[in-house]
């Protein structure tokens, strides 16, 4: 589990579509959890300036794998105990979205990012979102794709204040969203006991 929190911008030091290494500063074990640009991978070697993950096939079809160069976010695993400022985050890509309008404001820049009909039916207003990894609010959902409003903070912290139109980006939907859709379409009616042990998730 993750918090969309981003804790470093490492440097991507070589990808061969199979291991992804990176110089960073955090310092992790074999085998513990790391967030790449939203997508949870397991440390494979370590090195004196940073670490290396190995990407899989099935990760290699639904992330934007272009992105595994120059710089990267990431975000190791959360701690029992941590607080949790972003939201809960899974590291699971649902779908790539496409960047198709930046516009900047006086104190915030909104992004407009198209995204697959499968995907956008658990986006939803002020609903959480993670794009990259990056925990974020969305404003509004349109037919194709949603706003997102990012803050001058967020875009001196991430990758987003050097983010094109067109690129691709990595969408992780809002889990509780992802749950309760497969929920209601597998039960055709639900009592009041289902209802109300819906509402104590919340």
């Amino acid at each position: 589990m993750f918090t969309g929190l981003i804790r470093e911008i490492a440097s991507v030091k070589s990808f061969d579509g199979k291991r992804l290494r990176l110089q960073a500063t955090y310092r992790p074990r074999i085998g513990d959890s790391v967030a790449v640009n939203g997508v949870c991978l397991s440390v494979t070697k370590l090195y004196d300036d940073g670490f290396e993950v190995e990407i899989g096939d099935e990760t290699k079809n639904v992330v934007a794998i272009e992105n595994f160069q120059n710089k990267v976010h990431i975000e190791p695993a959360m701690r029992l105990g941590d607080r949790v400022e972003g939201h809960i985050v899974q590291g699971h890509v649902d779908c790539v979205g496409t960047i198709t309008k930046i516009i900047r404001g006086t104190n915030s820049t909104d992004f407009y990012i198209q995204a697959p009909k499968t995907c956008l039916k658990f986006i939803i207003p002020k609903g959480s979102i993670a794009v990259d990894g990056v925990s974020l609010t969305v404003n509004e959902v349109y037919d194709d794709s949603f706003r997102l409003t990012i803050i001058p903070i967020t875009l001196r912290h991430t990758l987003f204040g050097d983010y094109k139109v067109g690129r691709r980006v990595n969408i992780e939907t809002d889990m509780f969203a992802r749950y309760l859709y497969h929920l209601f379409a597998k039960e055709k009616a639900m009592s009041w006991e289902d209802i109300e042990k819906i509402q104590a998730l919340f």
